[in-house]
């Protein structure tokens, strides 16, 4: 499976307790992001007629055509930007090391800690919503 090595390498007394949220919300939506990732097709979680967010309202498997039908929220993880996503994935395939991410993306590990914090920030809002 992508990316389970690298969870090994995780040392818990290193990382950070808000690292290990990032992670987790990321491990819990592995399966669907990657499906989205893969697919290239966008996700739409805003309504373009209204601007509010997007429920989920039907699932049907492409196999059996079996059907589950209800008022779905869709995940945290989802309703971040692509960009936000992306960098979580990066953070995730970096097991969750800031100074390896800094150096990929050529910027300071400061800098890199605040994008890693505005993003904490955003996540920790949505979610008391």
């Amino acid at each position: 499976m992508l990316g389970c090595k690298c969870i090994n390498k995780i040392n818990p007394e290193k990382t950070s307790f808000q690292s290990l949220i990032l992670l987790n919300i990321f491990l819990t939506l592995l399966k669907l992001s990657l499906i989205l990732f893969i697919t290239m097709k966008k996700l739409p979680v805003i309504c373009p007629s209204c601007t509010q967010e997007l429920a989920v309202e039907k699932l049907v498997c492409n196999n059996c055509q079996t059907q589950v039908v209800g008022n779905y929220e869709l995940p945290l993880f989802l309703k971040l930007s692509e960009e936000e996503q992306n960098f979580i994935m990066q953070f995730f395939l970096n097991s969750g090391s800031l100074k390896d991410m800094a150096k990929q993306m050529d910027v300071s590990y400061p800098t890199m800690r605040n994008k890693v914090d505005d993003l904490i920030h955003k996540i920790n809002t949505r979610s008391d919503e």
